[in-house]
């Protein structure tokens, strides 16, 4: 029953009656929809709709938390606090009374902390934001292997104003609202979806030979089709033109790659032929 804490994540707290009117006209996903036992995960874009940060948005009494990456933390506070303008909302760090766990595989989640579902997947298992420390039987590690297991990309797989949300399988992942209206950034992410204009996604590979570095180019025949983002013990998540998706192995540093499409993962036909 593994879990573990996760000391690479922090927590923002979002206070006061706007807040939840406020982080909805500014995120990608519903955050109405966030109650107890019912997390939502959803991004912060640029104007230009390109990648900032993703987070689990947890309600809590009067409160709503972010679960988002710690390196993040200080971007995010900054970030949101040029929207607050006259909205009755109050933002702070919460990261140094909650720590953040995940559960998977037949681990229950603790009845006294803020633990909802992991709304991406089912197969992810659970997440809980808990003051008191929690019982843990596994390491970060064994949670990054299980998360690569199931294709899952994490923020490390991602580039900061860079990647659009349909690459990293955010619209299969439940963290887009197509219905909820206007939020920074939806025109683009709106015309990438209607007009099939996207060329690469982020796939779960598997490595055959050295882990290669974060960055180091992926060819096939002798053309660069992409690049590696994390990986380890043998598998990887890679960027990739939707061509390579076809199974041959891909060069990458010293190592093999073959791509490793998960059930959850929509793709366009001609990249399934």
């Amino acid at each position: 029953m593994p879990i573990t804490a996760l000391p690479e994540r922090g927590v923002i707290e979002l206070a006061g009656e706007d807040r939840v009117a406020f982080l909805q006209g500014l995120v990608s996903n519903d955050v109405a929809a966030a109650a107890p036992g019912q997390a939502v995960f959803a991004a912060l874009l640029t104007p230009q709709g390109k990648w900032l940060a993703d987070f689990f948005i947890f309600a809590a009494g009067e409160r709503l938390l972010l679960d988002c990456e710690a390196a993040q933390t200080a971007m995010l506070l900054q970030r949101l606090a040029r929207f607050r303008l006259r909205s009755k909302v109050a933002l702070r760090n919460a990261g140094a009374e909650l720590a953040v766990f995940a559960g998977w595989g037949d681990a229950a989640p603790p009845p006294d902390a803020s633990a909802a579902p992991d709304p991406r997947l089912a197969e992810a298992g659970w997440r809980a934001l808990s003051a008191t420390p929690l019982a843990t039987d596994a390491t970060p590690e064994a949670y990054d292997r299980h998360r690569l297991a199931l294709g899952l990309p994490s923020p490390r797989d991602l580039a900061p104003e860079q990647t659009v949300l349909l690459e990293a399988g955010f619209d299969e992942l439940h963290g887009i609202s197509w219905s909820k209206g206007c939020y920074m950034g939806q025109e683009l992410t709106a015309r990438t979806r209607y007009r099939g204009l996207l060329k690469r996604r982020l796939v779960p590979v598997t490595v055959s030979g050295p882990l290669p570095a974060h960055g180091t180019p992926i060819l096939s025949a002798g053309v660069e089709v992409g690049e590696m983002r994390s990986g380890q013990d043998g598998l990887g998540i890679a960027l990739l033109r939707l061509e390579a998706l076809d199974g041959r192995d891909l060069q990458c540093g010293e190592a093999l790659l073959a791509p490793r499409l998960p059930g959850w993962m929509a793709l366009p036909a001609r990249a399934e032929a």
